[in-house]
């Protein structure tokens, strides 16, 4: 080692020790959870998004880094975690903060090397938790070599690599129009033609119809799979591919969120050739030990459309996102009693997957929140998520109720879907800040001046070391129930059972063989009584209050209250 890299070393050691990434009494909290029995482990695991620019930085620059992620697996492992599911960690020119990717099969130096994410993956093994990456293949970065190579020439080998148009009436091809605001198209000068981009310019779509293409998204797969990853989760998964004709959309009433008309989706969002592609993935995955799993973006709006990306043979997403659960944003018992007899009922007993926070979204907490009562709402949501059927999927920082909060500046704006819908659209740097680990400066996230988003205010209380140590705390709500979801059979793979007994009350049954537990979730500002079903006496498990009374044939469930309850 020379001497530059030697002082890197050090000073990297001394920032790590600065931070105390490795002194946090994780396991003094709660109980380490139960061992799910051995079965196909992804219909019991934790799923935990992390976003690695704002988990923990490392080196002290301001941005989360893979080493910084390694520091904190004793965190995750303690709270119950069992995959990590990392948003794109890939090179990339950070247009879209790494949805934009100009390599797939190297790590961006900002976040480590290859050294860094192969240590990861192994120190998480060890620790029972798999490693899974986020498979953005909607389209590439305008910088990868594949672009690069397909804009040079129309006679380009990689032309039909990407999606090619001649204009039309001195315009776009046809009057689509880009997620991300304006035309869909972009004018290529070098070629006079237009390319089709979903999302930003610089995120061209790719040609999923050119067989090349799909079998170069395969070797990617296989490149990281080899490398001990458990999965992907995939990006933007029902763009995969366009209508061929181009034809122009029909026009909805009203704009979108840019002031522009509305378009009818459907030429350019779920076509049957997904199914074909989601197949030619599977088999791949499918192809590996260990029961590797491709969960897939999706924003549907019935569970038979979800239903469809199962495959009729079971060979496509073992787990789609169900998102008709955790972006009702209001807290309506029929509505969540609907969206969860939904994905127990309607899935041909396919295993569902519920999110109700992500990077993209605005936090739960400010989404189902009334201001007054946020902290036994958060209660709520916990709940839900992880006493239900589906496969759970935390955010970094739900689980200590990390509030969205926006910019207030314009020139503090880092996404740019903010920069160009401001101060409508203020973007999703909201959702992004920086874990708050601790109370001291930047919530013990970096030891950089400046990070590359500032720490949200109140983190002097909502963090990671403060919720630790108080036994009421979101946090340690959130390792209690993952820990109770763990131990008892009902709740990871029993059935479910929604009962219509309170319209104030979100009350369902869970059972299997002999085990029967009973949720019950005040959805009001009142207290309510509710008298426990089927003659049967419950002895309190777990509940939002500091109490958890006894065994009760009716039970009063005090305002925004949780009461969980097993059969005797």
């Amino acid at each position: 080692m020379n001497r530059q890299s030697f002082f890197k070393s050090l000073c990297l050691c001394a920032t790590v020790l600065a931070m105390g990434l490795y002194s946090l009494p994780y396991a003094q909290a709660a109980a380490a959870p139960v061992s799910v029995p051995p079965a196909v482990w992804w219909r019991h695991a934790v799923i935990y998004e992390v976003y690695p620019r704002s988990f923990q930085d490392a080196n002290g620059d301001g941005i989360g880094d893979l080493r910084g992620i390694t520091a904190r697996l004793d965190y995750l492992k303690a709270l119950g975690v069992d995959t990590i599911w990392l948003s794109p960690i890939f090179p990339s020119p950070q247009v879209d903060f790494g949805y934009d990717i100009s390599n797939y099969t190297a790590i961006d130096p900002q976040y480590g090397t290859m050294a860094d994410f192969e240590n990861l993956v192994r120190k998480a093994r060890k620790r029972g938790i798999g490693i899974m990456l986020d498979g953005v293949f909607n389209h590439t970065s305008d910088q990868h070599p594949w672009f690069q190579d397909s804009r040079s020439a129309k006679t380009s080998p990689k032309r039909d690599w990407y999606i090619w148009a001649d204009g039309r009436d001195g315009g776009p091809p046809n009057n689509w129009r880009s997620g991300f605001g304006g035309s869909a198209w972009q004018l290529d000068l070098k070629t006079g033609q237009y390319y089709y981009h979903a999302f930003y310019v610089q995120q061209p779509d790719l040609n999923w119809r050119n067989p090349q293409v799909v079998h170069a998204v395969e070797d990617v797969l296989r490149f990281w799979l080899d490398k001990g990853v458990v999965g992907f989760r995939l990006d933007a998964v029902l763009k995969y591919y366009e209508d061929p004709t181009l034809k122009d959309a029909k026009t909805l009433p009203g704009v979108n969120a840019f002031g522009q008309p509305r378009l009818d989706q459907s030429q350019m969002t779920n076509l049957p050739e997904v199914h074909d592609a989601l197949r030619d993935l599977r088999k791949v995955v499918d192809s590996y030990p260990g029961h590797r799993v491709l969960i897939g973006e999706d924003y549907l709006d019935t569970p038979e459309k979800l239903r469809a990306l199962y495959g009729a043979k079971n060979d496509e997403l073992q787990l789609p996102m169900d998102m008709q659960l955790g972006f009702i944003n209001s807290l309506s018992v029929p509505k969540f009693e609907r969206a969860i007899a939904d994905a127990a009922d309607k899935l041909d007993g396919n295993q569902p997957l519920f999110v109700f926070d992500n990077h993209d979204k605005p936090r739960s907490w400010d989404r189902y929140g009334d201001g007054v009562h946020n902290l036994a709402i958060a209660r709520i949501i916990a709940a839900v998520l992880l006493t239900t059927r589906a496969t759970p999927l935390l955010y970094e920082g739900q689980e200590l109720g990390m509030p969205t909060t926006p910019p207030t500046r314009r020139e503090d704006v880092q996404d740019p879907l903010g920069r160009t819908g401001w101060p409508q659209n203020k973007g999703r740097d909201g959702e992004r800040t920086p874990m708050q680990w601790n109370n001291s400066a930047n919530a013990g996230f970096s030891t950089a001046r400046k990070t590359w988003l500032s720490v949200a205010p109140g983190f002097q209380t909502v963090n990671v070391k403060s919720e630790l140590a108080d036994p009421d705390s979101l946090l340690n709500w959130y390792r209690r129930l993952i820990a109770l979801r763990k131990s008892n059979p009902a709740l990871y793979e029993g059935d479910t059972r929604v009962l219509h007994n309170n319209e104030n009350v979100l009350a369902y049954m869970r059972s299997r063989a002999n085990a029967r537990v009973i949720v019950l979730c005040n959805f009001s500002a009142l207290p309510q009584a509710y008298p426990l079903p089927d003659g049967l006496v419950y002895r309190c498990t777990l509940a939002s209050t500091s109490t958890c009374s006894g065994s009760s044939r009716v039970i009063d469930l005090p305002p925004f209250g949780v009461w969980i309850g097993e059969a005797r």
